[in-house]
């Protein structure tokens, strides 16, 4: 199933500068690991040592977070869009 993936600006240099990337997955975690084989590294940013999604990092499935719905397992559909982004803090 052919998704969408929105790219954030600071993980561009692992996608070659590309902002937008074509994934074909069923879930959030299959997603993760197809961007780490196509863009090594990435996983690294988005998922801790357990290969928890980090919880600086957001990710949404057609503007819906998945920490809303199934976490990492939430499924993904031909032509959704996933966006990845990461939590801006300051005061």
């Amino acid at each position: 199933m052919a998704v969408s993936v929105r790219i954030p600006a600071p993980l561009r240099k692992l996608t070659g500068g590309l902002g937008d990337v074509t994934v074909d997955a069923g879930n959030v975690a299959t997603l993760v690991d197809k961007l780490e084989a196509a863009y090594p590294g990435l996983k690294a940013r988005l998922c801790d040592d357990s290969g928890q999604i980090r919880p600086f990092v957001n990710i949404y499935v057609n503007d819906e977070d998945i920490r809303f719905l199934k976490g990492p397992d939430t499924p993904v559909n031909d032509g959704d869009s996933v966006s990845i982004v990461p939590a801006i803090a300051g005061g």
